[in-house]
C-alpha cells in the first residue's frame, strides 16, 4: 500500500507543477483536464500527508520512551495510544480510498419507474415513489425534470422517466434500482386486506455522446400527437418523439417538452443511458472477481426493500436496515438509508480489494 501512496503523491506533485507550464496555461482543455485530475487526487493526498505525519509523531514519541527524565517518558506513554488509534483509523480511511472508484459515479442519471405485480395499487405506488425520488432531488437542490410520464388509473402512473441533473446523483442512487414492494391496505379495499404490490425502478447514469457509438442509420425515428403537459397546448403539431435503436431493440418516447427537438434531446439521452447500461452489464457479467464489490446482482428483478405502511416500516433486504417511519422517508427523506447502503458498498469492495490482494501475496 505504501508504493502506491507514494505513486499518487508523485503524481499530484506533478500536476502541480504542470499548473506553471506556460504550454499548458495558455491550454484551457487540457487546464480543465488537470484540474479535474487534481480535484480527485487532492482528498486522498490530504490524508497520505496526514498519515506521515502521524507516523513520524509516533516515531518520535517512541524515542521519547528512553529518556532519562521520568516526566518525558510519563507524557510519551500517554500520546502512544492515541496516535496508534489515529494511524490504524487513517489506514482504514485510505484502504478505503484506493478502492476503485466506480467510472459512473460523479454523472447524473436518468429514473424509470414502472409498476409491476399489483394493477392500480402498483400504479399509485410508482407515482409514490416518484415523488420520494422528487422530493429527495428537491431536498439535495437538484435540478430534475420529467421526460415521459404516463397517467393510469386514478393518480397513477404506467411509467415515469425523469432525469436528475446533478454531479455525483449516480453515486448516491444507483443502489435504488430493483424491486420495491408495498404491503398495506389499498384505498380501494373495503374489507381491509392488506395487499402486496411492486414496482420496478432503473437508475442510468447519464452518458455523454462520447461515451456510447449510436449510428444515425440505426435509428427509427418518429412523430405524433403530445398528450402530455407540456404538448397540450400544441396538438395540431407532432411534438411527440418515439425512438427506435434497431440493433438492440431499445424504444424510446418522449412527449414532456413543447419542442419537437427539445423532446428528440431528452429521448435521445435516455437512448444513450439505455444502451450504455446494456453494455456495462455485459462487462460486469464478465467480470466475477468485481462482482464480489457489488450490492446483490443489481438486477432489477431483485426484491431490494419493502414499504409496510401497517407498521410504518421500511426494510432494505440487502443490508437488513429498518427505518420506522414511512411518511417522512416517503417526502424524500431517505439519505440516511442512501448512506447505509454506500457503506456497505465501499465494505464490500475493500473486503473483494483485500481477498484479491491476499491470494496475490
Amino acid at each position: 500500500m505504501i508504493e502506491k501512496l507514494e505513486e499518487i503523491e508523485k503524481r499530484f506533485e506533478q500536476i502541480e507543477s504542470q499548473f506553471n507550464d506556460p504550454g499548458i496555461v495558455s491550454n484551457p482543455s487540457e487546464m480543465q483536464r488537470l484540474g479535474k485530475a487534481r480535484a480527485e487526487l487532492e482528498p486522498i493526498v490530504g490524508v497520505i500527508r496526514d498519515y506521515r505525519r502521524a507516523r513520524k509523531a509516533l516515531e518520535d514519541t517512541e524515542a521519547l520512551l528512553a529518556d532519562p527524565d521520568p516526566e518525558m517518558r510519563e507524557m510519551a506513554q500517554a500520546e502512544l495510544d492515541p496516535l496508534k488509534e489515529r494511524i490504524a483509523n487513517l489506514e482504514l480511511t485510505l484502504k478505503s480510498m484506493l478502492v476503485p472508484k466506480d467510472p459512473n459515479d460523479d454523472k447524473s442519471v436518468i429514473v424509470e419507474i414502472r409498476p409491476a405485480a399489483g394493477g392500480d395499487e402498483a400504479a399509485l405506488f410508482a407515482a409514490e415513489l416518484f415523488r420520494m425520488y422528487t422530493r429527495y432531488a428537491e431536498r439535495r437542490r437538484w435540478k430534475f425534470d420529467v421526460v415521459e410520464h404516463q397517467e393510469m388509473g386514478i393518480g397513477g402512473v404506467s411509467k415515469v422517466v425523469f432525469r436528475i441533473e446533478a454531479h455525483g446523483a449516480y453515486s448516491q442512487l444507483k443502489h435504488e434500482s430493483g424491486v420495491h414492494r408495498v404491503q398495506r391496505v389499498p384505498a380501494t379495499e373495503s374489507s381491509g386486506r392488506i395487499h402486496t404490490s411492486t414496482v420496478t425502478v432503473a437508475v442510468l447514469p447519464e452518458v455523454e455522446e462520447v461515451d456510447v457509438d449510436i449510428r444515425q442509420d440505426d435509428l427509427e425515428i418518429s412523430t405524433f400527437n403530445s398528450s402530455s403537459a407540456g404538448g397540450q397546448h400544441m396538438q395540431k403539431n407532432e411534438t411527440a418523439i418515439r425512438i427506435v435503436h434497431r440493433p438492440t431493440g431499445v424504444v424510446v418516447t418522449c412527449q414532456d417538452e413543447r419542442s419537437q427537438q427539445q423532446n428528440k434531446l431528452k429521448a435521445m439521452a435516455v437512448l444513450r443511458a439505455k444502451i450504455y447500461e446494456a453494455e456495462q452489464e455485459k462487462v460486469n457479467r464478465e467480470r466475477a472477481a468485481e462482482r464480489k464489490g457489488q450490492i446483490g446482482t443489481g438486477d432489477r428483478s431483485e426484491k431490494i426493500r419493502t414499504y409496510n405502511f401497517p407498521q410504518s416500516r421500511i426494510t432494505d433486504h440487502r443490508i437488513k436496515m429498518d427505518v420506522h417511519n414511512t411518511i417522512t422517508f416517503m417526502d424524500g427523506d431517505i439519505q440516511p438509508m442512501i448512506d447505509a447502503l454506500i457503506q456497505d458498498e465501499q465494505a464490500r469492495k475493500l473486503a473483494a480489494a483485500e481477498e484479491l490482494q491476499t491470494v496475490g501475496a
